[in-house]
């Protein structure tokens, strides 16, 4: 069976140890994470992790089981139609070309927001393909760093 991707949201008691029992629950049994991103959910005392991992269909049913049983898990849903995005910021030197870097941002929801005497800092906001390519179409100016979100996902 071929791996697929699977973007999972759980929704979890804000308390301690609760990332390190989820994240124990995936290494215990040799699962990847690729991206996880955590949230409190307003006026609650509850967060909102994404999960974004890969595995066969058995796979994935066994992960989102094991996640149902754990203790501070309210809530587990296997997204099929979502609105998904990831942030990415990037660290040009002053040197590269603004406006060719301020055109390819702004065609990913991004622009520039932050700048110094020796670098400026770009952001774009959109689906985790997207970013790859926009990680991918950036590099041609040589950035200092490049860090990335992460995915957050939100049911239709």
């Amino acid at each position: 069976m071929d791996k697929v991707r699977r973007v999972i949201s759980v929704v979890v008691a804000n308390e301690a140890q609760v990332l390190a029992r989820v994240s124990g629950l995936f290494a215990g049994r040799g699962y990847n994470i690729d991206s996880l991103t955590v949230a409190p959910i307003p006026d609650t005392d509850l967060s909102h992790m994404t999960i974004v991992t890969y595995g066969n269909r058995r796979v994935i049913e066994q992960i989102v089981k094991q996640l149902h049983k754990l203790i501070p898990t309210f809530k587990v849903i296997e997204h099929t139609e979502m609105v998904e995005k990831e942030m990415v910021l990037v660290k040009f030197p002053i040197e590269a070309p603004l406006a060719d870097v301020r055109a390819l941002c702004e065609a990913y929801n991004g622009g520039i927001v932050n700048a110094g005497t020796e670098m400026f800092i770009a952001m774009a906001a959109d689906e985790s393909a997207r970013i790859e390519h926009f990680v991918d179409a950036i590099k041609r100016y040589h950035p200092l760093e490049v860090v990335r979100s992460g995915v957050v996902a939100m049911e239709r």
